[in-house]
């Protein structure tokens, strides 16, 4: 698992709606890049809309939010357009970056083991450093803690 102190690694993803998405977007300003499972699910669905109803507070301390699954491009896209979410999502089908950063891993759900994403988020400064890390995060209130981590973080 990435680790307080350490570099987020390279990456190019597609976001929602098919633009390139690279590391080097992030870098400039401060972001959280949040990794869950599934599109439109309840859990992955509450913690979408609670960032969303903060995104003007994360907006207004310089602050990018960005979420990563498994899910496709189309998907995405028909996520945010149902839920009315302000966030850019990236697709991560190969799961390449969830892999780099540990969240892609063995999970065990109603008793039953599969690999799967385990709801984590990290925190980077401008330069793209992890200033802090939350994982097997619950959803309901995870934005407002990591706002209120991000304005200690950044004084």
């Amino acid at each position: 698992m990435l680790e307080v102190g350490q570099l987020f690694p390279d990456f190019a993803l597609t976001d929602q709606e098919g633009n390139p998405f690279t590391k080097d977007n992030l870098l400039g300003h401060w972001s959280v890049v949040y990794f869950y499972p599934k599109d439109n699910t309840s859990g992955c669905t509450l913690e979408a809309k609670e960032f969303t109803c903060l995104i003007d507070q994360f907006q207004a301390k310089k602050t990018l939010v960005v979420g990563v699954s498994p899910d496709s491009v189309k998907s995405h896209a028909n996520f945010i357009a149902s839920r009315e979410l302000s966030l850019t999502l990236l697709s991560d089908p190969e799961r390449v970056l969830s892999a780099a950063v540990g969240v892609w891993r063995l999970r065990k759900v109603c008793g039953r083991e599969s690999y799967g994403v385990v709801r984590s988020s990290f925190l980077l400064d401008s330069q793209g450093v992890v200033k802090e890390v939350w994982t097997n995060v619950k959803a309901k209130g995870h934005a407002e803690a990591v706002l209120a981590k991000l304005g200690e973080s950044q004084k």
